[in-house]
């Protein structure tokens, strides 16, 4: 195994950790993971600093290991949703973010794409539960309840892009 192969290897970890973490810090302070979505950065980052299938697993490990770990998010439908949604920002991130020389586009395109994937697995994993999940409820949700964490993520991921640049880590990880 390549040096650099084990070092994407070990950051994922980390970024998964940090996955778990981050909302249990939040959740100690009585803010809402719902609202400033902590799990989403560290997936974003695994994505851009290891690569989609990284950030991909991590996504979908995340979510699953904080349910079975903290009781946070309940694992059905949530975690469940949530891991399909996590797993689509980091592919999709992963994946853009090394195509493309926009940062913002990559990572809107990101943040969209797993909304959708969302919506779509919610959609599916409720209507099996005999439950609703209208339209107004995914755009609450996705949106209007998430906007300060939507917010936080445009702001800090770029930054924290700009300082990796800026040191060369990205390149040496390619």
């Amino acid at each position: 195994m390549k040096r650099t192969s084990t070092l994407k290897l070990v950051l994922a970890g980390l970024f998964t950790a940090m996955g778990v973490v981050l909302p249990t810090i939040f959740h100690t302070f009585s803010l809402s993971g719902s609202v400033f979505l902590p799990m989403h950065i560290p997936v974003l980052l695994c994505g851009l600093v290891c690569g989609w299938s990284y950030g991909l697993a991590s996504g979908i490990l995340v979510p699953l290991i904080s349910s079975f770990v903290t009781g946070m998010p309940p694992l059905y439908p949530v975690a469940v949703s949530m891991a399909l949604e996590l797993a689509t920002y980091g592919a999709v991130f992963g994946r853009q973010s090394r195509k493309s020389n926009n940062i913002f586009a990559s990572l809107i395109s990101a943040m969209l794409s797993g909304r959708a994937v969302l919506g779509i697995a919610n959609v599916i994993l409720l209507s099996l539960s005999g439950k609703a999940y209208t339209w107004s409820m995914f755009i609450s949700g996705a949106f209007i309840t998430a906007l300060p964490g939507i917010i936080i993520q445009l702001i800090l991921i770029p930054l924290i892009y700009k300082t990796l640049e800026k040191s060369n880590f990205l390149e040496r990880m390619s």
